[in-house]
């Protein structure tokens, strides 16, 4: 029997053990705690980032008052705000006056587009308030005053002080800004149609509503409405009681926050960061549960004969399952620390990211308490739970047993063992394969974890592949024009011909846009129905193989999303609701379905449009293809012309999006391809430094019988070369798996990924993996050179 102080003296000698084989493993230690960072990184970017939009959406959503529904119209009457403020559910309405607007900037060849929106004639208004960065808002009496978006200001150099042209509803102004401001409705300022936001092409304008009435013939009228709901307030009934009202004024339909596109990007990115927190990081814990699993129990093996010593001297089971516990422990807060000190970088380099463009007054990266309590929980339930069987084995150990060698493994009787018997095969690789076929659950956990560095490559780099082909898809196949014009309301066909006869144009077609609610059985979704020509070149659906969808004579082709949001399929029949002009309800066929990854889709034949609206040969806008370098000229004929209300730039979107993938997404998806090498590192260098540790004895036995430093390599590492070239199929058809899941969970009503996996992505994953498998070896190789094999001979003894 121990006293109580010898028990004190015991347990800091078994401490300081503790210590010595911290340090004796502190390679592995440190890579198993590089695959729990990674795990506590990931989780705590995606968490916390989630935390900070969140939080900060909803702060500066409520102190600027942000609108909860839009209802715009063609022209209503300002009276009629009031029976808007009576709707049951309605806390605050304002009305105001909002047009598309073609801003004039010296400073570049191209037309900047964008939108002019009244401001409240007393105060600052009951919703939608801007938040003021620089200069004041514009004074009642100064009819040509205007605050700008800081985002376009700041890209193009303009301040209080400043001057700029300004064409809307068909006429020229000429505004002097006086201010800056964000706004809660613009924090993805973002051009309807586009892909991604270009501060250089697309600006928002405020100015006092009597001067903006006059410039649109809008005098004691306004074109929409917004409302903030009160506490609890139905919202679809809030919208229904809008639409009711607003009707007989071509109010096209109400919508909320789903359906408002700054918020609907802000909404889908914090989706997506759902996503990546929720796929990502169980992996990299369930690698580091199996890691420490193997760890622990080849470390008990190659320490039985101390284990025995320990419970010859007193040490209790408990006292010995707690030893390997706290080393386990030691190892997973090396990798919480490290993982919560990556993930806050990471974070805080994401949020000044975001902030290039959601423009937030501020947006600070901030984990939530509860985030960190999570991490540490599942981490620790993780590498604990790994260590805990093996712990308790050890424990669990006779002390007379324990101290015996035991029996050497009889490889006779091992399922498989067979094919060792094979002539062909030289005495080292028969080595090989019986310690695989040995110790089967050990190389199956090793695959396992092999295969899942491949996949989570496999999982995050395609997202690189499918946004290619979202791209090439969307602007090279679709959408093939390079200009898009849009007039401030439908035009006789004669002015498509106008355009397509400007110098500089190569090709046009005209379209015609008609706002609509779309019907099957209880089922409704708003969208546009556009009016291409039979034989559209410029803008057109495409099917999975990228051949054009051609609207039939009388029949509809919808978006592969509409058609799934409708429940509905080709041949059967849609109710159309136009929301404008004189609001026709109409059956239509529905002849194809196809599918789109930008947006929804609703095509039709121009003429087939027309007719069913009732009126004869208008056009919307015209999409263009042009000569590029004749563009400048044609540019400003059309910044003059003054029926056009909205010039959109397709090329330059292209562009733009292009280095945007090149700069930010190809940082995000190299971080995680680290990631997984570190899952690759951990899994293969623990692999071969414990069976290392557990051959010593007999590596140093074959270099005596003269097998050469090669052959005894080759011994040692050709048993996880071989396991990592069984692994590598099975992760690649995990990745695939991954990305599938990932392509759907990922995609949103904005965006809907591809699934798309080429070649070269399987080829890196696999190459990274094979170059840490190899840099792993040769790390433990030089260890194996420096072999004492006296002293490797002697530990058995």
């Amino acid at each position: 029997m121990v006293n109580g102080k010898g028990m004190f003296a015991l347990l800091r000698a078994l401490d300081r053990k503790l210590v010595r084989d911290l340090w004796g493993m502190r390679m592995q230690a440190l890579a198993i705690a590089f695959v729990i960072a990674g795990g506590v990184a990931v989780h705590l970017l995606a968490a916390g980032m989630l935390t900070s939009l969140e939080e900060t959406r909803r702060a500066y959503y409520d102190r600027y008052l942000f609108a909860d529904v839009w209802a715009p119209v063609v022209r209503a009457p300002n009276a009629l705000i009031a029976g808007v403020r009576a709707i049951d559910g309605v806390q605050a309405a304002e009305s105001r006056i909002r047009f598309p607007a073609l801003l004039d900037m010296p400073d570049m060849a191209e037309p900047a587009s964008g939108e002019i929106i009244s401001l409240p004639e007393s105060g600052e208004g009951a919703v939608n308030r801007l938040h003021l960065t620089q200069g004041r808002m514009p004074r009642p009496d100064h009819r040509d005053e205007a605050v700008v978006l800081q985002g376009f200001a700041d890209a193009h150099g303009l301040a209080p002080g400043d001057s700029l042209a300004v064409t809307v509803y068909g006429g020229r102004l000429r505004l002097h800004v006086v201010g800056i401001a964000l706004s809660p409705e613009h924090v993805y300022a973002i051009a309807p149609g586009q892909m991604v936001p270009d501060a250089r092409l697309y600006g928002v304008i405020w100015m006092n509503r009597r001067a903006l009435a006059q410039a649109t013939n809008r005098d004691g009228a306004f074109n929409e409405v917004v409302v903030r709901l009160s506490r609890g307030a139905n919202e679809a009934a809030v919208i229904a009681g809008l639409d009711r009202l607003l009707a007989p004024y071509g109010a096209p339909g109400a919508y909320g926050r789903r359906d408002q596109l700054s918020d609907s990007f802000v909404a889908s990115e914090m989706d997506q960061l759902r996503t990546m927190g929720m796929v990502i990081p169980p992996i990299f814990l369930l690698v580091a549960a199996f890691l420490v699993n193997i760890v622990i129990t080849r470390i008990i093996a190659v320490q039985r004969a101390g284990i025995g010593l320990m419970k010859a001297f007193g040490y209790s089971d408990g006292e010995v399952t707690r030893h390997y516990l706290k080393l386990v422990a030691a190892i997973g807060a090396l990798g919480l620390a490290i993982g919560g000190g990556l993930g806050m970088w990471l974070g805080r380099v994401m949020a000044e990211l975001y902030m290039e463009y959601f423009t937030f007054p501020f947006l600070v990266f901030r984990a939530d308490a509860m985030d960190y309590v999570a991490v540490c929980a599942v981490s620790g339930a993780a590498v604990l739970g790994g260590a805990a069987l093996a712990a308790r084995r050890a424990a669990a150990l006779n002390p007379a047993q324990a101290m015996t060698l035991p029996p050497p493994p009889d490889y006779s009787r091992a399922a498989g063992m067979g094919i060792t018997r094979l002539r062909a095969l030289d005495q080292q690789t028969r080595m090989i394969l019986r310690q695989i076929i040995r110790w089967p659950a050990r190389a199956g956990l090793t695959m396992a974890g092999i295969a899942a560095s491949v996949a989570l490559l496999i999982g995050t780099l395609f997202m690189m592949d499918s946004i290619k082909v979202l791209i090439g898809d969307f602007f090279g196949v679709a959408n093939r024009h390079d200009v898009a014009v849009t007039f401030v309301e439908p035009r006789p066909r004669s002015a498509y011909h106008s355009i397509a006869r400007l110098p500089g144009v190569m090709a046009a077609e005209p379209f015609r846009a008609a706002p609509a609610r779309l019907r099957h059985g209880h089922l409704e979704e708003r969208a546009a129905i556009i009016g291409v020509p039979a034989d559209a070149e410029l803008s057109r659906l495409i099917d999975a193989a990228g051949r054009a969808v051609t609207p039939p004579p009388g029949g509809l082709v919808l978006s592969d999303d509409l058609a799934a949001k409708l429940n509905i399929r080709a041949g059967d029949t849609i109710q159309i609701e136009i929301t404008e002009g004189r609001r026709p309800a109409l059956m239509v066929p529905v002849a194809a379905v196809a599918p789109t990854h930008v947006g929804s889709g609703a095509q039709m034949r121009i003429e087939d449009l027309n007719r069913l609206l009732r009126e004869g040969p208008v056009v919307s806008g015209v999409n263009l293809r042009v000569d590029r370098d004749a563009v400048d000229a044609l540019y400003a004929r059309l910044t003059a012309a003054p029926g056009v209300a909205g010039v959109s730039l397709q090329a330059l979107a292209a562009d733009t999006l292009a280095g945007m993938m090149d700069e930010n997404l190809g940082a995000a998806l190299g971080i995680y391809s680290l990631f997984g090498a570190l899952i690759a590192l951990g899994v293969v260098y623990n692999s071969i430094r414990i069976s290392y540790a557990e051959r010593q004895r007999e590596l140093a036995s074959l270099r005596v019988l003269g097998f050469s430093r090669g052959a005894v390599s080759y011994i040692l590492l050709g048993e996880v070369a071989f396991l990592t070239l069984l692994a590598l199929p099975l992760g690649m058809a995990g990745g695939t798996g991954l990305a599938w899941y990932m392509a759907g969970a990922m995609s949103s009503d904005m965006f809907r990924l591809p699934f798309v996996i080429e070649p070269s992505t399987y080829g890196f994953a696999c190459a990274v993996v094979l170059a840490v498998t190899v840099g792993s070896s040769l790390l433990v190789r030089r260890q194996l050179d420096r072999l004492d094999m006296v002293s490797a001979l002697k530990t058995g003894e």
